[in-house]
């Protein structure tokens, strides 16, 4: 049976969260009577970290629960759920081999949510503040002009995606680069100072990108692989354009 994905992240990081309680009940417990022979006031101080973290864990799950659900866009706290999935990722990622939920689907869940999250932040930059980053091997591997240093060598035979990008990045007006790996897209966010991001990758690549280019906003479009991971693919044109749409200011646009 299909799985379902977009629900998958929120669901670890809810288990994960539980198990991070029970745990930490379970040493405070464990260590109450040590730690009362240590000092008398080490018990105190100690339920007082656990009541903090315990706090936190639930705001954590409060707003899980929000982001799910027809109440999203009252969520709160968005900028901490990738500090949240960085710090539990162990925890996701062990639920997941319990659940038997492939590594794939947790990334793929994951861009679903971030992705989820920007809609809610009524984020809208001019053309010339998005850089759409693509991938090389959405470049047919076959062709002479390599554009990964100049993205005007390419010819748009139509062999391949990367001609009808370069077509609708000069008709809207947005920044498209191709790079050969995670480096050098890091590299051009640096240099180039955009003020969102939309990275077309594989789930990992997405995944990681996302995370390592916060705080600037970012959002993902998974390509499409019909020939396996990085050989000869293509990603939904539609797709691409729908999400840039919902991000950009049109010349007819008036509001800021």
């Amino acid at each position: 049976m299909k799985k379902n994905t977009n629900f998958l992240l929120p669901l670890l990081m809810f288990l994960s969260i539980l198990s991070l309680i029970i745990i930490i009940a379970g040493i405070g417990k464990i260590s109450y009577l040590g730690l009362r022979e240590i000092s008398v006031g080490l018990p105190t101080f100690f339920l007082g970290i656990c009541i903090i973290v315990f706090t936190i864990l639930i705001i954590i799950l409060l707003d899980l629960i929000l982001i799910v659900s027809p109440l999203a866009k009252f969520s709160f706290g968005h900028k901490y759920i990738y500090q949240s999935v960085n710090l539990l990722f162990p925890f996701i990622l062990l639920w997941g081999r319990i659940l038997k939920i492939s590594r794939r689907n947790i990334e793929k869940s994951f861009i679903t949510l971030n992705n989820t999250l920007m809609k809610y932040r009524s984020l809208r930059v001019h053309p010339n503040e998005l850089l759409v980053i693509s991938p090389h091997c959405l470049q047919l591997a076959a062709c002479q002009y390599k554009i990964t240093y100049d993205i005007n060598n390419c010819h748009q035979c139509g062999r391949c995606t990367i001609g009808a990008m370069l077509k609708m990045a000069r008709e809207i007006g947005f920044n498209f680069e191709v790079v050969t790996g995670g480096t050098l897209a890091r590299k051009l966010v640096r240099e180039m100072h955009p003020k969102l991001v939309l990275a077309i990758a594989c789930e990992r690549d997405l995944t990681s990108g996302i995370q390592d280019v916060y705080p600037l906003p970012a959002v993902g479009v998974l390509n499409i692989r019909p020939n396996g991971p990085c050989f000869n693919t293509t990603v939904d044109l539609t797709q691409v354009r729908t999400m840039i749409e919902k991000f950009i200011i049109k010349n007819e646009d008036t509001t800021q």
